[in-house]
């Protein structure tokens, strides 16, 4: 039996190819405050250590977490789960295998930078009101996975979107997240009951905060700067930087 669509799909084709040359921009459909609020997002969201006990509302946690829902992943796979963890018990375990590794992970730096690493406060996993646990499956989308043949971590880049997704509308909703990743993956496993295929990414402790700094804490304790973008962008080729004119 032939496709009765099979000359309507192949004129759709031929039609798409003749109007390349007449096709324009689409029509910009964000005004200029709400551009400016989405790039103010952007520059404004920080990893935050101290939190306020105030309880973080229902509504706001299920408008953060349908943010990072929305975020792109490869082969539309979605490999993220969200563990949201208020149970004080069960955040002091989860402190008590991060401390651990904090003061394994200093040794790696000299005296001044271990004594910036040691000041880092970790305290957030305990101060703020949850902590959500995000996951990544890779083995979501099945044996084969569209966009993984070659590049088979772009799961876990779909993921970081999410979190990213979750950063950005937390901060618009005043609520103050930290991106904590000091673990094994196995203790967090354990304590969370999470099977063996599945990697915990990140634990993020979210709640209120009295302060958003202006930069990065790391930038104001001296442990690094921001790098400068225009030694970041190449033309074309690799270290080949913009022309002059």
């Amino acid at each position: 039996m032939t496709n009765p669509h099979r000359e309507t799909q192949k004129d759709n084709i031929l039609i798409d190819c003749q109007d390349q040359d007449t096709l324009r921009p689409s029509k910009l459909d964000f005004s200029p405050d709400e551009q400016k609020a989405v790039y103010k997002a952007f520059s404004a969201r920080r990893d935050i250590r101290s939190y306020l006990p105030d309880p973080v509302p229902k509504e706001i946690l299920e408008r953060i977490l349908h943010a990072a829902h929305l975020a792109p992943s490869v082969d539309f796979m979605q490999p993220w789960n969200f563990i949201v963890i208020s149970d004080r018990n069960i955040q002091n375990k989860l402190y008590q295998v991060v401390e651990k590794e904090r003061l394994r992970a200093s040794a790696n730096y000299d005296d001044l930078k271990q004594d910036h690493y040691l000041r880092l406060k970790l305290e957030g996993l305990l101060q703020a009101p949850m902590t959500i646990c995000v996951t990544n499956h890779s083995g979501r989308g099945g044996p084969h996975v569209l966009g993984r043949n070659t590049i088979p971590e772009t799961d876990l880049m779909s993921t970081a979107c999410a979190i990213e997704n979750m950063w950005l509308a937390a901060r618009v909703e005043g609520i103050a997240m930290g991106w904590i990743s000091i673990y094994q993956k196995q203790d967090i496993r354990n304590i969370l009951g999470i099977p063996d295929s599945v990697d915990p990414v990140a634990l993020l402790t979210i709640g209120y905060t009295s302060h958003f700094p202006d930069i990065p804490v790391l930038e104001r304790v001296g442990w690094a700067k921001r790098l400068d973008l225009k030694e970041l962008v190449f033309q074309n080729q690799w270290d080949q930087k913009e022309l002059d004119e």
